[in-house]
C-alpha cells in the first residue's frame, strides 16, 4: 500500500515501520493472547515495555541518572501549571521567554501562580526571531527561566541554549529527539509525544531529583511530580497503548542511528525545503533565518486565493496537512523524524510546478 506523505504539525507522522509492528502485534502480544489496549498495566509484559522504553529514552537523550523521567498524561499544556507548582517553592516570580503562540500560553497559566517577569518578548515583530540572549532582562530573585526551544506554530527554534543561574525549563514538545541535547544543562524538558514520539495521550517529562519532592501545598496529588516519580509513573492508569508505541519509536530512533543521525537527516530535509522557497519569487518565508526551524517550515504564497487551490492540488498529490494554523494562516510543512526526504523531494517539486503554472 502506497501511504501519503503526512506533513502534520501533530498528531503527527509515525514510522510506518513501527505501525507495521503495532499492526501486527494488535490482537495478540507476543503471544499473550491479547492486545496492549487490553493489558494490565501492572502486568509483567507491560512493565518490560515501560522499563525498556525509559531505559531506551534514557540512553538516546543521555540522560544522566540524576534526572528522573516520567511518563504523564495531560499534555504538555498541563505542563504549564505543573512546572511553577512544582518548581516555585518560596519564590514568587519566575522568568519567561515569549518566542510565540506555546509561550504565550504557558505565560498566561503561570500568571495564575506567580508573578512572570518577561524576560524576552517577540511579540511585536510578530514572532519571526528569537530576541538575543544579551537582551534578556532577567530576574536574579526568579524560580527558573522557562523557554519553548522550538515554536511549532510560528517555526521558530532556539538553535542554541542560554546559561543560566536558576533552573531551566524548556517545552520541547516539537522538537524533542530531533537532535542531540545536553540534558545537564536544564532543570526540567517537557514535550507532548504527537510529534516526534508517538501518538496523542502521553507527555514525557525529565526532571532533576532535586526538583522533585516541593511541591506546593496545595498542588493535586496527581500534579505532584514526586507522586509520579514514587509510582514510575503508574500512579493511576497510563496511557498504556501510547506508551507502547512510544516504546517502539524510541526503538526505531535506537536502530537508525540515534539523534546524532536524525539531526543529520532533518537538516537536510529543512535545508532543501527552505533552499527551494528563497530560490523562489513566488513562496515566502517569514521566520528569520538564524532562527529558522528543523521541524515546522511555514510559508506563504503571494496571493492568499491561491492557498485553497494550493492545498486541494497538493492533497491530489498525496501531499496531506500542509494547511498553516488558522492563528497565522499560510502554509506550514512540519518536517518531523518520521517524515521521509522523499517527502520533501515530492513536496518542492509539487511547489515548483505550482508556481510555473501561475507564471
Amino acid at each position: 500500500m502506497t501511504r501519503a506523505f503526512n506533513f502534520a504539525a501533530g498528531p503527527a507522522a509515525i514510522p510506518t515501520e513501527v505501525l507495521e509492528q503495532a499492526r501486527d502485534e494488535m490482537l495478540d502480544y507476543q503471544g499473550t493472547g491479547v492486545s496492549i489496549m487490553e493489558m494490565s498495566h501492572r502486568s509483567r509484559a507491560f512493565v518490560d515495555i515501560a522499563e525498556e522504553a525509559e531505559a531506551n529514552f534514557r540512553e538516546l537523550l543521555n540522560i544522566p541518572e540524576e534526572y528522573e523521567v516520567l511518563f504523564l498524561q495531560g499534555g504538555a499544556t498541563l505542563q504549564f501549571s505543573m512546572v511553577p507548582l512544582n518548581l516555585l517553592r518560596e519564590k514568587t516570580s519566575a522568568d519567561y521567554v515569549n518566542t510565540g503562540s506555546w509561550s504565550t500560553k504557558a505565560i498566561k497559566e503561570a500568571r495564575r501562580f506567580c508573578d512572570v517577569n518577561v524576560v524576552a518578548n517577540a511579540e511585536d515583530d510578530h514572532f519571526d526571531h528569537i530576541p538575543s540572549h544579551d537582551t534578556w532582562s532577567l530576574d536574579a530573585d526568579a524560580a527558573y527561566l522557562h523557554i519553548c526551544s522550538n515554536e511549532t506554530i510560528g517555526g521558530v527554534q532556539f538553535q542554541d541554549f542560554p546559561e543560566t543561574d536558576v533552573p531551566l525549563v524548556a517545552d520541547m514538545s516539537s522538537d524533542i529527539l530531533s537532535r542531540p541535547v545536553d540534558v545537564s544543562r536544564f532543570g526540567v524538558i517537557y514535550a507532548g509525544a504527537q510529534k516526534n514520539i508517538g501518538p496523542a495521550g502521553l507527555t514525557v517529562v525529565i526532571v532533576h531529583s532535586d526538583l522533585v519532592g516541593h511541591a506546593r501545598q496545595e498542588t493535586p496529588s496527581l500534579l505532584d511530580y514526586a507522586v509520579h516519580a514514587g509510582s514510575g509513573s503508574m500512579s493511576n492508569t497510563p496511557p498504556t497503548y501510547a506508551w507502547y508505541l512510544a516504546s517502539l519509536v524510541f526503538r526505531w530512533l535506537k536502530n537508525n542511528g540515534g539523534l546524532e543521525a536524525m539531526e543529520t537527516r532533518n537538516r537536510n530535509k529543512a535545508n532543501k525545503l527552505y533552499g527551494a522557497i528563497e530560490r523562489s519569487n513566488f513562496y515566502r518565508c517569514p521566520v528569520a533565518v538564524e532562527a529558522r526551524s528543523m521541524m515546522n517550515v511555514p510559508f506563504t504564497l503571494p496571493d492568499p486565493s491561491f492557498d485553497e487551490v494550493f492545498l486541494a492540488a497538493a492533497e491530489a498529490r498525496g501531499l496531506l496537512n500542509l494547511k498553516g494554523h488558522r492563528s497565522v494562516g499560510g502554509m506550514r510543512a512540519s518536517l518531523y523524524n518520521a517524515v521521509p526526504e522523499a517527502a520533501v523531494d515530492a513536496l518542492i517539486e509539487f511547489m515548483n510546478e505550482f508556481e510555473h503554472d501561475r507564471r
